[in-house]
This record gives structure tokens, C-alpha cells and sequence, in this order.
């Protein structure tokens, strides 16, 4: 049938991925860096996402597609909750399971320093003791177990993977004293981020998220994917961001 419908144009596409929230039907993906439509089953054609796009990058066109099906679109949000991609990784047993995916708590989070970061819980300062502050292993959002019982009671650092590489302090300033899962809203699928945070809100009691991203548009996903988990989960915790500039300054 020929029908409206949304189309991208990948060339005025910056992936920034601000269409992405705006599509109540998840019919919206960045793939390679790119915003795309999943399914045309996915898209009822009404634009939602038209007025998040500064760069011109998507329209509405009228063209020959599959009608817009609300069970289909069903599925697929309840696929994005419990993707099999990102189910808890299996423990190391004979016969299977990746090693280096195993849950391992590597002791206590070492304390924090206080940070001058507007927004933070101001702390008493410490000498820094060096060296890393990891506490935990694995730490890539695709890899973490939500019931691994290093986030029972934690205060959670959700970083973009940038991050630590730009700003020089970020064992001391921001992961010390906290358990942290890392992930990229670009170049990974932010539906799939929040499906995963949801569910770690759900069965955890994390005490405390903060975020911490880089200044770029992109970087927005991870802590929109933050922001939605908690109010999905039904959690009020607290909830804090940083952002850092891509020269390593922490911005206001």
C-alpha cells in the first residue's frame, strides 16, 4: 500500500540520535552512525521525530510500504526490554561461557575525593592513593550481570566510553567510590542501553546514578537512556551529570 512515511537522509545525518526518544514506537535505530528505520510495520507516518532534527535529516514521504501494525510494534519494544543480545552473561562453567565476562567483585570501591563538580555531594579530601579505582569486573553495559551483587547498595557511574580517555582525573574525581558501566549511544543500540539499565534499576538497589558523558550531541543518548531507565524502573534515586569537554575540562 502506498502510504506516509518517515525517511532519513544519511547524508545530513550527524547521528546525534535526539530522533530517537521521540519515537514512542522505537522504530528508530542508529546503525553505523546513522539514524534509520528499523520497519516500516514499526512507523505510523505522524512525524514525531521531525521537529528533533536541526540538521533537515528526516522528512515524511509518501511512498509504497507495509501498513503501520501496533503488534508488531508491541514485540519489538518488549524484544528492546529483554534483548537477548544483552542477557546476563553466562558464568564460567565447563563445556561454556566466556571468562573474561564473568561477575568479579574486586573489592570495595576505594573512597572518594572531594570534586569540584557542580551538582556532586560535596566530600572530605583524601590524599588520592594512585593507581586504579575499578572495582569490579566486567564493565561494558553489554557485559554486566544486573544482579551482580557488586551494585546491591552502589552508587552507579554511567560513562560514556570517551570519557575516561579525555578527562585526566577520572579514577580519582569520578569512578572512586563507585561501581561503573561504560557503553556509547552512537555506535551501539540505545534502546538496547535502556532496556538493560531498566532492568538493573528493577532488580538492584543502586543508591545513587551519576552520569557522565562528553559535550558532544551524541553523547546525550546515554544519559536520556539514564533519565528514561529510572522513571521506567519506578525508582526516585539520585541522580546527577557530568559533562566533559572534548579538550578534558569539566563543563558546567
Amino acid at each position: 500500500m502506498k502510504r506516509k512515511i518517515v525517511e532519513f537522509d544519511e547524508s545530513k545525518c550527524d547521528g546525534c540520535g535526539d530522533c530517537i526518544p521521540s519515537c514512542a514506537e522505537g522504530a528508530i535505530q542508529l546503525v553505523n552512525g546513522k539514524a534509520r528505520l528499523v520497519g516500516d510495520v514499526l512507523c505510523d507516518g505522524l512525524g514525531a521525530c521531525l521537529g528533533e532534527c536541526d540538521k533537515g535529516a528526516i522528512r515524511i514521504v509518501e511512498r509504497e510500504a507495509e501498513a503501520f501494525d501496533e503488534a508488531a510494534v508491541e514485540r519489538h519494544l518488549g524484544a528492546a526490554r529483554h534483548p537477548p543480545a544483552l542477557a546476563d552473561p553466562p558464568a564460567t562453567v565447563p563445556g561454556g561461557g566466556c571468562p573474561g565476562s564473568r561477575a568479579i567483585d574486586l573489592g570495595a570501591p576505594p573512597p572518594r575525593r572531594g570534586l569540584a563538580v557542580v551538582g556532586l555531594e560535596p566530600e572530605p579530601m583524601r590524599p588520592a592513593a594512585g593507581g586504579s579505582r575499578l572495582s569490579h569486573w566486567p564493565v561494558q553495559l553489554h557485559l554486566v550481570s544486573t544482579r551482580a551483587p557488586y551494585f546491591q547498595g552502589a552508587d552507579l557511574l554511567l560513562a560514556a566510553d570517551c570519557v575516561p580517555f579525555a578527562y585526566a582525573r577520572f579514577h580519582d574525581d569520578l569512578l572512586a567510590g563507585r561501581r561503573v558501566v561504560v557503553g556509547c549511544p552512537k555506535l551501539d543500540d540505545n534502546q538496547a542501553y535502556l532496556a538493560k539499565l531498566t532492568e538493573l534499576f528493577r532488580v538492584s538497589d543502586v543508591r545513587s546514578v551519576t552520569v557522565a558523558k562528553m559535550e558532544v550531541p551524541c553523547c546525550g543518548g546515554i544519559a536520556w537512556a539514564a533519565r528514561e531507565a529510572l522513571a521506567r524502573s519506578g525508582k526516585s534515586l539520585p541522580y546527577r551529570e557530568v559533562t566533559v569537554g572534548i579538550r578534558g575540562e569539566l563543563l558546567p
